[in-house]
């Protein structure tokens, strides 16, 4: 079995610059930045700390982790650029024997005293004095306990610019040619304070860098985050999942990593789903590692063609983040009702890449959406070679074995009434997102289609072959939102798409089509659906978009979803997530079915050419209509929504950053 050690000494990994001078840490700190990374980017994956000091001798030692080489990277990255920087560095060992690590980078001129005291860092602050605690959480001086949007973020680096940035070379040289912004930077989680009323509101309190590996590229989390929950967090690129602990927030600690070696099946992890017992399930987009046949946890056999490739894989992961059953996503025989593409061929045709993930665990079922071949589409400018490798397939799973998820139905969505301008913008291509209702008497779930710009829906996941039909299409709320336009739904690049906790609503992200010389795109925007006489309908629903009038004014039958609300959102809405959390009268958090407001960001992948202009925005969704937060500010251009494109952060200056996925999260001892 995998050793995973992790670390449970807070201050042993802290470090803290002594600098003051601004003028001496950026001249001093530039010089050996340079110097560092001229040391240290020649191999790849980047310089892991020496374990020959410190190698865990137990599952549950604590050991040292302030070695030469994490003080060297600590005090370069993290201190020199900013004297109230703390950073604490948690190690574990991988499958591979290899050392991982993450290192936060804690402001604390932002974090009230008792939470720095709560995190073992009072001692390290001067004038302070105070003693460390095992436990997160705390009331801080102004009387609010903490609540947190956690966002999982990509640096952005000379690898993320299209063909034609990279040959729009600069017609002077200067210093800045060889400034960090370009260079491989480590990837992160951005902790930012979301407490309405807090002095430190919208500021980014700590990023918490992962090592050593780099180009990650950070994608999904689980959807929503329970009180006693670790993160679950992916690198498509890399094919990792990282486990990690929130419980003493502000300060995220790395639990385990399940590596590539750990899923043998699968690769590119995409989205989770936390069960009730604290473990997993992971949706693995790409196909086995190596192309060939490759032996499933119930001992069946696929043939793939490879990483990124085909078919993809259901993982069930352990709460501390180990492999416990590898699922295939396609059945024995080939999947041929349409068409599925897969490059290289395979003998079985498949449309297997699963994206999206939600389960019902009382109705003993899970649902994923099959997005893409994976590797076929981040190649940007050059296209996909291939319509068909965008996928119109749901699968529905039986988890009443939590441990052993079997593959139950596999439905094609149908093709509804627009002719798409090329085959992978009919109404079921490319069904990036499946959200499923919450509440004990309803069974149904919605799907939604990214290059087909359209919501499907069934309404009961639990049936031997589930009934899909569609109820919306972005042709109706594209008119609203810029009637000035054409507003063909057609690859409209929705994303995100999530029922409310109490089953009224049904929220979607769209990122709109890009403008090209002959046609002039689609706008971005926030769609609030209102969802109840739908769900009422139970087992017969009426509506179903079948008319090329429908598509325009919306569904003509009484029970089809109605606009609530479009909120235009600037920049590329790709993902989102619902705030579970409320303060109570107690002075704690509490979860509520109630929400009232929720995020999003916008950034896709760059290398598919949806790249986002990299700002986290929140919502305030208490009233009649959607509105943005106007308190939740960017510290540096004083702008609504926080600019991931900003030149420094807690752990250095490493210019601007990819937000993909976000959650909001509070301390275990803040929370009841």
């Amino acid at each position: 079995m995998p050793r995973r050690m992790p670390i449970h000494d807070l201050r042993s990994g802290a470090t803290r610059s002594p600098w003051r001078s601004r003028s001496w840490r950026l001249t001093l700190g530039a010089a050996l930045t340079v110097g560092a990374l001229v040391a240290t980017t020649a191999a790849a994956p980047a310089a892991a700390p020496d374990d020959s000091a410190d190698e865990p001798s137990g599952p549950t030692v604590p050991v040292d982790t302030a070695t030469q080489a994490i003080a060297a990277i600590n005090g370069l990255i993290q201190g020199i650029f900013n004297s109230e920087i703390v950073g604490q560095t948690f190690k574990v060992l991988g499958a591979d024997g290899a050392s991982y690590w993450i290192t936060n980078n804690l402001d604390t001129s932002l974090l009230p005293q008792n939470v720095l005291q709560s995190l073992g860092l009072g001692d390290l602050i001067p004038d302070i004095g105070l003693g460390g605690g095992d436990s997160g959480g705390g009331v801080p001086d102004d009387g609010l306990r903490r609540e947190y949007l956690v966002v999982w973020a990509g640096d952005n680096n000379i690898l993320d610019k299209s063909g034609a940035q990279l040959t729009d070379l600069p017609s002077v040289i200067t210093p800045d040619l060889i400034g960090m912004q370009n260079l491989i930077g480590p990837d992160f989680f951005a902790v930012i304070d979301a407490t309405k009323g807090s002095s430190s509101y919208g500021k980014v309190v700590n990023t918490a860098t992962v090592g050593p590996l780099v180009e990650n590229e950070p994608h999904h989390m689980q959807y929503i985050w329970h009180k006693g929950n670790n993160i679950f967090a992916g690198g498509l690129f890399t094919d990792v999942t990282y486990v990690i602990d929130t419980s003493q927030l502000p300060a995220l600690k790395l639990k385990a990593v399940n590596l590539p070696t750990d899923t043998l099946c699968g690769s590119v992890p995409d989205a989770y789903w936390v069960t009730e017992d604290g473990g997993a399930y992971g949706t693995y987009m790409g196909g086995p590692d190596l192309p060939g046949p490759c032996s499933y946890s119930d001992g069946t056999v696929r043939i793939g063609n490879g990483f990124a490739g085909s078919p993809g894989e259901l993982v069930r992961l352990d709460p501390d983040g180990k492999t416990v059953y590898e699922a295939p996503a396609t059945p024995e025989t080939p999947e041929t009702e349409q068409r599925c593409d897969n490059i290289p061929v395979l003998p079985a045709a498949t449309c297997a890449n699963p994206h999206g993930v939600q389960a019902r665990e009382d109705l003993d079922t899970l649902i994923t959406s099959d997005y893409n071949e994976p590797r076929n589409i981040i190649l940007s400018p050059v296209q996909a070679p291939s319509s068909y490798l965008r996928r119109p397939t749901v699968r529905t799973w039986d988890i009443s074995d939590r441990d052993k998820p079997k593959l139950k139905a596999v439905s094609f969505l149908p093709d509804g009434p627009r002719v798409g301008k090329v085959a992978h913008q009919e109404e079921p291509r490319a069904v990036m997102e499946t959200t499923v209702t919450n509440l004990p008497q309803h069974k149904g779930a919605f799907a939604s289609t990214m290059q087909g710009g359209a919501i499907y829906y069934t309404p009961d996941i639990t049936a031997d072959e589930p009934q899909w039909r569609e109820v919306f299409d972005l042709t109706t709320s594209n008119k609203i939102v810029d009637p000035t336009r054409n507003p063909y739904g057609g690859g409209s690049n929705g994303g995100w798409v999530q029922t409310s906790l109490d089953d009224k609503y049904l929220y979607h992200a769209v990122v709109g089509r890009n403008p090209t010389k002959s046609d002039a795109g689609s706008p971005p925007y926030i769609l609030k659906l209102d969802i109840q006489e739908l769900l009422a309908s139970g087992t017969a629903p009426e509506c179903n978009i079948d008319t090329i009038e429908e598509t325009v004014q919306g569904g003509a039958e009484s029970d089809c979803p109605a606009i609530v609300d479009t909120l235009p959102a600037p920049g590329g809405p790709h993902w989102g997530a619902l705030d579970n959390l409320e303060i109570g009268s107690d002075g704690y958090y509490h979860e509520t079915t109630d929400v009232k407001r929720f995020a999003y960001a916008n950034y896709f992948v760059a290398r598919t050419g949806l790249n986002g202009d990299h700002r986290v925005c929140l919502v305030d969704d208490s009233g009649a209509s959607m509105t943005l937060d106007e308190d939740f500010v960017d510290e540096f251009t004083g702008e609504t929504c926080l600019d991931f494109d900003r030149e420094s952060w807690p752990h250095g200056p490493w210019g601007p950053a990819k937000p993909h996925s976000m959650l909001f999260v509070t301390a275990d001892g803040d929370i009841k």
